[in-house]
């Protein structure tokens, strides 16, 4: 099985590679840069799940017989407080999708207000914690967790998600 995640971003590839290889063996994992297809700033749960969909399917499509992994962070509004929110996707070469959603928590009112203005979350983390690249490492998961939560183990509870349906698929077909 080959597979090739819509992101070159090491947090994501980090949660791909452990997941595949701990639940379908060791398998040929690669990623590329794919479009996600949606605004750099998702808004919504719909905007940020449809963005991961857009990257497997791109993924799925850049070689023959290859299964694509899309994953995708952005930000939804409940009332009047902004949550993150994550989003993943596993395309497989017949077209079936699978999609899955992670932990989400709120923002701070301060970030919140950076990304209202139109930053997008990755820098606007970086911003409010006086780091670089925070998106490529804890992500901001992690630092409003107190790195318990960093960004690459939510993505693998996306992952094991998006792989146990798959599973299920395979042996209730």
């Amino acid at each position: 099985m080959k597979f090739i995640t819509g992101s070159e971003n090491q947090a994501k590839m980090r949660a791909v590679t452990r997941m595949i290889e701990r639940y379908l063996g060791n398998r040929d994992i690669s990623s590329a840069s794919v479009a996600s297809g949606v605004s750099p700033q998702p808004m919504s749960d719909e905007e940020t799940r449809q963005g991961a969909i857009n990257r497997a399917v791109a993924a799925s499509a850049l070689q023959e017989d290859t299964y694509g992994i899309g994953l995708e962070g952005g930000v939804r509004i409940i009332g009047r407080t902004m949550y993150l929110c994550n989003w993943g996707a596993l395309a497989t070469p017949d077209g079936q999708v699978f999609t899955a959603a992670g932990a989400q928590i709120p923002l701070p009112e301060d970030l919140a207000a950076e990304i209202k203005n139109g930053k997008e979350l990755g820098d606007a983390v970086d911003y409010y914690f006086k780091k670089q690249q925070i998106r490529l490492s804890e992500g901001a998961m992690g630092m409003l967790t107190a790195q318990t939560v960093p960004r690459d183990v939510l993505f693998e509870h996306i992952m094991q998600l998006l792989i146990g349906q798959f599973l299920y698929s395979k042996a209730s077909s």
